[in-house]
């Protein structure tokens, strides 16, 4: 069982630059893959980026690509998105999320069913 508490969300200006974390409970957090999705109103949840335990493999959605950052530390059991030059439509609620390590990550990244736990979400507002 793994819980997972984000934090780090607020209302920010668009163009600037804002970090989310997640802290997860357990001792094995390595061997989770961990992901980001964000929901806004009246739209599904998409996948944002995510990485492998070790984070030698890291992916991004093709809308925030060389504009956010996703990166673990895993001494601390703590996933961090990093996001900069943010943009009015990156509103949303943004959920972390962990899934275990799979040998076909490469491929199912973006799947919500590659994740079995799930935060509660922080809210991030951009203003334009």
């Amino acid at each position: 069982q793994v819980q997972l508490v984000e934090s780090g969300g607020g209302l920010v200006q668009a163009g600037t630059s804002l970090r989310v974390s997640c802290a997860a409970s357990g001792r094995t957090f390595s061997a989770y893959a961990m992901g980001w999705f964000r929901q806004a109103p009246g739209k599904g949840r998409e996948f944002v980026a995510g990485l492998r335990g070790s984070g030698d493999i890291t992916r991004y959605a093709e809308s925030v690509r060389g504009r956010f950052t996703i990166s673990r530390d895993n001494a601390k059991n703590t996933v961090y998105l990093q996001m900069n030059s943010l943009k009015p439509e990156d509103t949303a609620v943004y959920y972390c999320a962990a899934g275990p390590n799979r040998f076909d990550y490469t491929t199912n990244y973006h799947r919500i069913s590659t994740y079995d736990y799930w935060g509660q979400g922080t809210q991030v507002t951009v203003s334009s």
